[in-house]
């Protein structure tokens, strides 16, 4: 490689490494991009607060709904007691229920909160982000028209790179980078990080560019508890090898362009508002480097339906 793509790659990395801190306030680092797991064996409370926090809630949204869904109106005070913390927290968090309309208060003095039913609540959840998205829709489509009434300089010859500090942002900019794609992608990830990439969308951007063509090729370290999720990326046509224990780099890289790492990401919960800190880039030098090093990993690997056979047979771990 040439002396300044290598110095370019080693300016990229260097930058990942400095946001490192930016994850260890969150708590513990766990594996280099993330942690989360769904346990196997999950009580239907834990269960029902995690799917809510999947939909979009906080945890203390999620809990403050389920205990008035099980309990009945509360007034904040008792609330506060049952879920040991403070009334105005209370407040704060029930006020923002009724704004996604999953709580109503009554008109009574003094106030009692009731959660709206569960089916409600939750097509209330949808049609609002749905409302939203035509409206965002509405506003591309405007400037994408005035765009076309100026002259904009490319900057095609200029690498650049942000930060990307949410799984929102995360979800946003891998939607966007799959949909683009003209020949594909390839990443190594944690087989818990393809529970993100169900729930959100991108696997159903991903079997798309497959069907009219491009290539799909993925490495990760498939264990019991991920054996769905990894054979959901072969369902929808992706070529995902196991690669067993591994610690390294984690990375995608689509069309051999566009690059997302990280050195290291906790994320405690699956939720779009989850802290991240990982590093998107558009340095071809840096994606040929890590390009690579997925082939690299990609000849020590299996087939990830041999791991998945291979675990099914053995059945679910011992506790």
């Amino acid at each position: 490689m040439p002396l300044r793509g290598l110095r370019r790659v080693r300016v990229l990395m260097r930058l990942s490494t400095e946001h490192k801190d930016n994850v260890e306030r969150l708590g513990p680092a766990k594996r280099l991009f993330t942690r989360y797991r769904l346990s196997v064996v999950m009580d239907d409370e834990a269960a029902f607060i995690t799917r809510l926090i999947g939909f979009g809630l906080s945890e203390k949204e999620a809990r403050t709904y389920l205990y008035l869904l099980k309990y009945g109106p509360k007034t904040p005070s008792p609330l506060a007691k049952s879920l040991k913390t403070y009334r105005e927290d209370v407040h704060r968090t029930l006020s923002e229920l009724i704004e996604k309309g999953m709580v109503r208060p009554s008109l009574d003095a003094p106030t009692l909160y009731t959660a709206v039913d569960i089916d409600t609540a939750l097509d209330s959840v949808v049609k609002k982000q749905e409302s939203e998205l035509r409206e965002m829709e509405a506003r591309k489509r405007e400037l994408q028209e005035l765009s076309k009434k100026q002259r904009f300089r490319p900057s095609d010859e200029v690498s650049t790179f942000k930060i990307i500090k949410s799984v929102k942002e995360l979800v946003a900019a891998t939607i966007n980078l799959v949909d683009s794609a003209k020949n594909g992608y390839l990443y190594v990830v944690p087989a818990d990080m393809l529970v993100i990439t169900s729930l959100f969308g991108i696997n159903d951007e991903a079997k798309n560019i497959i069907e009219q063509g491009a290539s799909v090729r993925g490495i990760t370290d498939i264990r019991y508890a991920e054996v769905a999720t990894a054979q959901e990326q072969l369902d929808i046509g992706a070529d995902l090898r196991h690669f067993d224990n591994y610690e390294g780099v984690y990375f995608a890289v689509v069309d051999r362009k566009h690059c997302v790492s990280a050195i290291n990401v906790d994320i405690s919960r699956i939720s779009l508002n989850e802290p991240i800190s990982m590093l998107w880039t558009d340095d071809p030098t840096y994606a040929d480097y890590l390009t690579a090093t997925f082939e690299m990993l990609w000849a020590q690997s299996i087939p990830a339906a041999e791991q998945i056979q291979k675990l099914s047979a053995q059945g679910p771990p011992k506790a």
